[in-house]
């Protein structure tokens, strides 16, 4: 595909991503993918960026949760149950540049993200976390401008109340389904996934529609009436 006579091609994600932070924004990258009808693909809009300038971008990574009534259980038949916070410094420690901490599961009891995850996503060189659920430790998290998507703040400790029982599986979260690998963007607007399969033709229409509503906006400003820009153009 190409725009103003020119192919749009990038040659790995750090290129694809430098691109989607500088010229896209959610909503676009929404439109593009109802076009080709991925039709649920925003997660639901309770969870929000911790700071409205925020933008994240990466291939995610897929974190498991559930529910737990003590932090360490003894002689169980499940030996997470003896291991405080089950997998989760497993998945912390498992992350890869440009990925993001993506977890659902458990019951919103507790925060689910913190100051020092954060701190150790960043040394690993993570794009960001996004959360089925609250953080904690808010002040720090935002001083440290770490990406997070959440449902807000909520100080109340994980320990006796949640573990990570799996990571880089499939998971859902409302309507949509997350596999590993695929693209995450969030930004003031909410959190869209785009399927790895689709990466390609979503973020070549994506980029596409966007720099079609800059020839929009102008003939607009110019006092183009909104039905003929429509027509000449085909983007509103």
């Amino acid at each position: 595909m190409t725009t103003a006579g020119k192919t749009i091609q990038w040659k790995d994600d750090r290129e694809l991503f430098a691109m989607a932070r500088r010229e896209l924004f959610s909503a676009v990258i929404g439109d593009s993918m109802d076009k080709m009808r991925l039709f649920h693909q925003f997660l639901p809009p309770s969870i929000r960026p911790l700071h409205p300038e925020s933008l994240l971008v990466g291939r995610a990574m897929p974190v498991l949760a559930m529910d737990v009534f003590e932090e360490s259980i003894s002689n169980s038949s499940n030996g997470l149950s003896e291991q405080p916070f089950g997998l989760m410094l497993n998945a912390l420690d498992d992350l890869k540049e440009n990925e993001v901490y993506l977890n659902t599961g458990a019951s919103p009891r507790s925060a689910l993200w913190g100051e020092l995850m954060s701190t150790r996503a960043r040394a690993l060189g993570a794009a960001g976390a996004v959360l089925n659920g609250y953080i904690r430790d808010t002040r720090a998290v935002l001083k440290m401008g770490f990406p997070a998507f959440c449902w807000g703040s909520f100080g109340q400790d994980s320990g006796p109340r949640y573990k990570v029982m799996d990571f880089r599986i499939p998971v859902e979260i409302g309507a949509v389904r997350v596999e590993p690998g695929d693209i995450v963007f969030g930004d003031i607007d909410g959190v869209c996934i785009v399927p790895e399969r689709a990466v390609r033709e979503v973020f070549t229409r994506a980029l596409e529609k966007v720099r079609g509503e800059s020839q929009v906006r102008k003939a607009l400003a110019d006092g183009v009436s909104a039905v003929e820009a429509f027509r000449q153009y085909g983007v509103m």
